[in-house]
């Protein structure tokens, strides 16, 4: 009986040997996985143009909010004075300035709005926005093209600066970063972040060096490197300070001397300043000969208007515009989007 159940024992505690060793082996056998399914979505949807109508409306949310009540308006023909006086409030509120303002709403008396209030309006301000909008990249043979960055400090020009240099190595050109601005702490470590970024090459100096000898140095390098352009910051610490427009028309003296040839100027203002930024823009106008405007922030508490008043007042063209903080939200400014995304319904 005793060898029974000995034998019993034994049996088992091979069986559950053999058992175990099976299920280690099976374990440690390569799991076949099942095939991966054919991709299912062939077709990828492109990101948005920062520059359609529909995306502007939303990044110009508060500037279209103040032309709510135009695009209410019914009226078709005749404007009665009422209206008048709606369509008068809004576009002063939005910064569109007294004369062009007048001048709108007495067009709109004589000749009233055959095609609505809105459609009318629009057509008046795509008038004040008609100015050439053309940039230059190309300098005369030999000569290196250069783009000057002028205006008074916090309205954004050195990341303007970082965001073109962006968009033009994106575009395929060699690009150079002068970082001019020797006053402002940090500005040419800020300068220098966007040409790691961006994989511009940059040329800076201590704080305090001379500007001018930065855009030299600038020039020499991307001559010797057949670079395509130069972008160059200057200071701007005040925008009334004789010494600093002076050091501005210094730096364009040497921007603009051989091997470097200024093709663009370019003022940056900042949108939410409204009628602020006129008076910032007069005082550098003289001093740097300025091409195109820059205005930055126009997505935040801006009112959009401003743009008819930059290029009314100043008789020079807005070229680009910021409608947000990423490294592509400065955009190409195109007047038809712009007026469309404030007054179509």
């Amino acid at each position: 009986m005793i060898v029974v159940i000995v034998v019993v024992v034994l049996v088992l505690a091979v069986g559950g040997v053999v058992v175990a060793r099976r299920r280690s082996r099976r374990d440690r056998a390569p799991r076949i996985r099942a095939a991966m399914p054919e991709v299912l979505v062939r077709d990828v949807a492109s990101r948005p143009s920062l520059g359609d109508v529909e995306d502007l409306e939303r990044r110009l949310s508060s500037s279209r909010s103040l032309f709510d009540r135009v695009r209410s308006l019914s009226a078709q023909g005749s404007v009665n004075e009422e209206q008048l006086a709606v369509v008068e409030e809004v576009l002063l509120r939005s910064d569109v300035g007294l004369s062009a303002t007048n001048e709108i709403v007495a067009s709109l008396r004589e000749s009233g709005a055959p095609q609505g209030v809105a459609n009318s309006l629009r057509a008046a301000l795509l008038t004040s926005l008609s100015a050439d909008r053309t940039v230059r990249v190309r300098a005369s043979e030999g000569r290196v093209p250069v783009w000057l960055f002028v205006g008074v400090n916090g309205v954004g020009k050195t990341t303007s600066i970082g965001k073109l240099a962006q968009r033009h190595i994106n575009e395929g050109r060699t690009v150079v970063l002068a970082a001019g601005d020797t006053f402002r702490a940090a500005a040419a470590e800020q300068l220098a972040q966007w040409a790691t970024r961006s994989g511009a090459d940059i040329v800076r100096a201590s704080e305090g060096a001379d500007p001018g000898s930065v855009v030299h140095d600038a020039l020499g390098r991307a001559q010797a490197r057949g670079t395509d352009l130069v972008l160059a910051d200057t200071a701007g610490r005040r925008s009334n300070s004789t010494n600093l427009l002076d050091e501005l028309a210094k730096i364009r003296r040497v921007a603009d001397r051989e091997p470097g040839e200024v093709v663009e100027t370019f003022m940056v203002l900042d949108a939410t300043t409204g009628q602020n930024a006129l008076s910032q823009a007069r005082e550098f106008l003289a001093a740097a000969a300025v091409t195109g405007i820059v205005l930055t922030k126009l997505d935040g508490t801006a009112r959009g208007g401003i743009v008819v008043a930059i290029e009314r007042e100043l008789g020079i063209p807005v070229k680009y515009v910021g409608v947000g903080e990423g490294v592509d939200d400065l955009i190409v400014f195109n007047p038809e989007n712009f007026v469309d995304s404030l007054l179509q319904a």
